[in-house]
């Protein structure tokens, strides 16, 4: 049987500096049925002519371009336009795949016969350097448990078409990977991720994660824009979430050797 096709979308914005070596981690992969959709948006830097680069080398790679800068979002429905793939796969212009990644989900997926999972996945800074720290999930994750804390990174969700159909991202600049993961499990109620480490995040100093003030700001945003809460039920789901990840979600961030 063939392997089904994984379409990997990855947009990409002034990411000269790290976007070679996330092309590499997928030209890496032991699982080889795959196509890289990526959406340079608007980048003034060297981003596109580091992708075209490896576009002649290998047609699996797809590069387009948006006229202007519009935000992950509306990049990454961009490149859903364009996927033929069985599976959608995400990968950001500064993450990085480890080799098995796409053959020990697709395989899960195969066998289980889920139409999504996802992975641990390990950090790293932004020169590459292992940060001693794996960052887990619940063995079973449920809608409520993700409703109050984003456990999915978003390197390494995938998800069947062929059950879900192309969703659309939201066109929000933060947090459209958590609405994702929200909108698939309000359907399945429940995922599994496979408990191994599959992938490097890198963590920036922009970046949400790496501000503790950003994180509240666009997470209270969700409740109030995509769950469309009034003002005191978002506050009170706040709470919930900042129990959430103040208590409970430690317990899944692993120190490694």
């Amino acid at each position: 049987m063939k392997e089904p096709l994984v379409s990997i979308i990855t947009p990409a914005f002034n990411s000269e500096a790290f976007i070679a070596e996330t092309i590499k981690s997928v030209l890496n992969q032991t699982y080889e049925n795959w196509e890289m959709i990526i959406i340079d948006d608007g980048s003034t830097d060297n981003t596109a002519e580091l992708i075209l680069n490896y576009v002649k080398n290998d047609n699996r790679i797809q590069f387009h371009s948006l006229n202007k800068n519009s935000g992950t979002g509306v990049a990454r429905n961009f490149a859903l336009e364009k996927a033929s793939g069985k599976y959608i796969a995400f990968l950001d212009s500064d993450d990085l795949w480890k080799p098995k990644k796409l053959e020990k989900q697709v395989r899960f997926l195969v066998e289980t016969q889920v139409p999504f999972t996802f992975s641990y996945y390990d950090c790293i800074n932004e020169n590459g350097q292992i940060l001693h720290k794996r960052v887990e999930a619940p063995s079973i994750l449920s809608y409520r448990q993700l409703f109050f804390c984003n456990y999915i990174g978003n390197l390494t969700g995938i998800y069947s078409t062929d059950y879900f159909g192309k969703i659309t991202i939201d066109k929000s600049r933060k947090r459209q990977d958590w609405i994702l993961w929200l909108t698939i499990l309000k359907q399945i109620k429940k995922a599994e991720p496979v408990t191994e480490s599959l992938a490097f995040y890198r963590v920036r100093d922009n970046s949400i994660s790496a501000s503790k003030v950003k994180l509240l700001k666009y997470n209270f945003g969700v409740y109030r824009n995509f769950h469309k809460y009034n003002l005191l039920k978002a506050s009170l789901c706040m709470i919930g979430f900042l129990f959430t990840q103040l208590v409970i979600k430690p317990k899944y961030v692993k120190n490694m050797p």
